[in-house]
């Protein structure tokens, strides 16, 4: 089978990370599913935002951690890349759309942060009030042993950017890649996720290495040459 198209912060080639407007994109470019990054406000709320500051995508600055969903909705996070302003992204508008369209979510929670582990116990109360199709990441062992101990039926990734162990821990469901460790290891990629993979050459190593979930940043473009590099016999 041919790895799912997974749109990594949306389109996000084509509009601003982490806006409903780069997720909107994704899909209607038939994304197979859409990732997102978390991070929790200071009154507790889950928002899409990939850095521990809001400094480099939007008009204003500041510490995730430190400020409320209020203090975020004041800050423009959508007229990057010529887009139209937006709010802040919280997981629950999100998950709204991904339940309306039945694609999988893929929610990464950052570390280290002020609040550890509260981030996989808020993430769990969130998911269970929506209907989706959902994926836990994280590049912290401790996060997805953490989310997996709260929630055993929801599938995990241990994301992996320096080394690729040859043996997952129990509580991890998929290895998790970046495309420069595929590359370095030339017997390993089926069955994992890969990040964050816009090359044609490494979107055509990820379909001959049998790669599950390929992130990417044009999921268009992405879906497009993974056909091409597909054999008679894929379907």
């Amino acid at each position: 089978m041919p790895p799912e198209v997974v749109a990594h912060r949306g389109a996000s080639a084509a509009r601003p990370e982490h806006t409903l407007a780069a997720y909107e994109l994704a899909l209607a470019q038939g994304a197979d599913g859409v990732e997102c990054d978390v991070r929790l406000t200071r009154d507790g709320h889950l928002v899409c935002v990939h850095d521990r500051r809001i400094d480099r995508t939007s008009g204003g600055s500041g510490v995730v951690s430190t400020m409320t969903l209020d203090q975020l909705r004041r800050h423009d996070f959508g007229s990057r890349l010529g887009g139209e302003p937006a709010e802040v992204l919280t997981l629950e508008d999100l998950l709204g759309l991904v339940a309306d369209s039945g694609v999988r979510l893929f929610v990464e929670t950052k570390h280290p942060v002020r609040f550890g582990g509260e981030v996989e116990r808020r993430l769990v109360d969130v998911l269970s009030k929506h209907r989706v199709d959902a994926v836990m990441m994280s590049f912290s062992p401790w996060a997805v042993r953490r989310f997996k101990a709260l929630a055993p039926d929801v599938p995990t990734v241990l994301l992996l950017n320096r080394i690729w162990p040859r043996r997952l821990p129990a509580f991890a469901d998929y290895a998790g890649p970046g495309v420069h460790l595929l590359r370095r290891y030339p017997d390993r990629g089926a069955g994992t996720y890969c990040w964050t993979v816009d090359d044609p050459a490494d979107v055509a190593l990820c379909v001959d290495r049998g790669v599950r979930f390929l992130a990417t940043n044009n999921p268009a473009r992405t879906r497009g040459i993974v056909g091409d590099n597909l054999t008679p016999d894929q379907p």
